[in-house]
């Protein structure tokens, strides 16, 4: 039974309670980690508005504002033919920003109007993920066209190459999460598989050799490939094949085979690959090998690309400051005073707070500000020293929490719009959280993201609150839509 007095009753207008606490622990968690590595006793009141902690309260308040804002006077109807819009208006900041922006640890990312700082990057996940869940959600679309696959993903791939214009590798970073967003709606697996084996491929052939890199994906082709076909001869094949090329670099030191050191091993790799890759291509078309075959090889193709590629994009796209902290990260090179200075000291402050922690304002690394950017980038750090395991485990409790419930509400919703924007929400948010704690630890190279409701700075607090109320409010025309029936 309809009736619109049953439809807007306080029940079928609820918020979720549990999105609504965990994001109020988390930004006053957050502002309490803030005034920690920053207090001072000349400065102890934590309102004080000339430090960080108290411009801090100042945009967690401007921030609950806007989240009333979206919760009770925003129409969500309005939003997806809003959506192309507020893309077209924030491609034009992310572009305006690479001229007239200032420079800020080397990326020119940043608008500065006096002392106050708009950061365009950090908006564009909102209108990325609207407009990205309008087109997903147009009736028709499918992953299995390819034109709705190349619209889509062009969404998510033009502020990708403006942010990486800015030179803010590190939110262009998070965008690769969305690809979750895809899979979720459809996207064949093997996909995200490759994605992460082409990671897999530029890490070995910088931490070991580009052999070893083809080695490995040619090793693993083979055997996938024999569990798909069951053809013994060409398993055999493979594996002398793969032996083989591991042993070039020894051959080469011989009198007899001295002649290799003409070409680099990785060129001697791929002319034992060619001919069976040759006749395994010829199997595709004479034979009709299966789709998994077709792919496969499409796979191997790629990997191979990826490890002749390594050194381009090593020496020509990574900056040097980021091609320092991966190699750091990898153990190639070492140097704890400094680019590796930041991690090392973090991880002491992690390490030093035990399973309890050294409790609040007692934290000696965070106190006498051995770790830069405590409060911004490494606020995780602080508190892992004065919370402990304890504490941190606690923290991800509530980001898991957080980000799993995003994904149950989104799963259950009808409407197609709603659905993909909370899990584009979903995916941001834990590329955020996995990426942040990881380069804290010393687990993934240092790129400067925050942490969701935890690092200071007035454009990602308001950012994340808006990208996670937008949600709150789609959830609500949920339950007033199941209310009505």
């Amino acid at each position: 039974m309809r009736g619109a007095a049953y439809t807007n009753s306080p029940k079928a207008r609820r918020v979720d309670l549990g999105l609504v606490l965990s994001y109020l622990f988390l930004v006053t968690f957050g502002w309490l980690n803030i005034y920690s590595a920053v207090y001072s006793e000349e400065h102890a009141f934590i309102l004080d508005f000339s430090q960080r902690y108290g411009l801090q309260f100042i945009w967690i308040c401007i921030s609950l504002g806007v989240a009333l804002t979206l919760i009770y006077l925003v129409n969500p109807r309005n939003l997806p033919p809003l959506s192309p819009v507020f893309y077209v208006i924030m491609l034009v900041l992310l572009a305006a920003v690479i001229f007239l922006g200032k420079e800020v640890n080397g990326s020119r990312s940043w608008f500065f109007i006096g002392s106050f700082g708009l950061q365009p990057a950090e908006f564009s996940k909102i209108t990325t993920a609207l407009l990205l869940a309008f087109i997903m959600s147009q009736y028709g679309f499918s992953l299995l066209n390819r034109k709705d696959v190349v619209r889509s993903a062009l969404v998510v791939l033009i502020p990708i190459i403006l942010i990486l214009l800015e030179r803010e590798t590190g939110s262009a970073l998070v965008y690769v999460g969305l690809i979750l967003v895809f899979y979720m709606e459809g996207l064949a697996g093997w996909v995200i598989l490759l994605g992460v084996g082409l990671i897999a491929m530029f890490v070995i052939t910088i931490a070991a050799s580009p052999l070893a890199a083809l080695v490995c994906a040619f090793g693993i082709c083979s055997i996938v490939r024999f569990f798909l076909n069951r053809n013994l001869l060409w398993l055999l094949i493979s594996i002398a094949s793969t032996v083989l090329m591991c042993y070039i670099p020894e051959l080469s030191k011989t009198e007899t085979f001295g002649f290799l050191n003409i070409l680099k091993p990785e060129i001697w790799a791929l002319v034992i690959m060619t001919p069976y890759i040759v006749f395994w291509v010829k199997d595709i078309f004479v034979r009709k090998e299966s789709r998994e075959g077709r792919y496969l090889i499409f796979c191997l193709a790629l990997a191979v690309v990826m490890v002749f590629s390594v050194n381009l994009i090593f020496d020509k796209v990574l900056q040097p400051h980021q091609k320092a902290r991966i190699e750091n990260l990898l153990g190639i090179t070492e140097d704890l005073q400094g680019i590796g200075y930041n991690v090392h000291q973090s991880k002491i402050a992690i390490g030093s707070g035990g399973f309890t922690g050294k409790g609040f304002l007692n934290g000696t690394q965070t106190k006498y500000n051995f770790v830069p950017e405590q409060s911004t980038d490494f606020i995780f750090c602080t508190v892992g020293e004065e919370w402990g395991f304890l504490g941190s485990v606690l923290l991800l409790a509530v980001y898991i929490f957080m980000i799993t419930r995003i994904i149950h509400l989104a799963s259950k919703n009808k409407d197609a719009f709603t659905r993909i924007y909370g899990y584009c929400v979903a995916s941001i948010f834990l590329m955020h959280v996995m990426i942040n704690m990881g380069m804290t630890m010393g687990l993934l190279p240092v790129i400067g993201i925050p942490l969701p409701f935890l690092s200071y700075g007035g454009s990602s607090m308001m950012s994340f609150t808006i990208l996670l109320f937008i949600f709150v409010r789609l959830d609500m025309e949920r339950q007033m839509k199941d209310a009505e029936f």
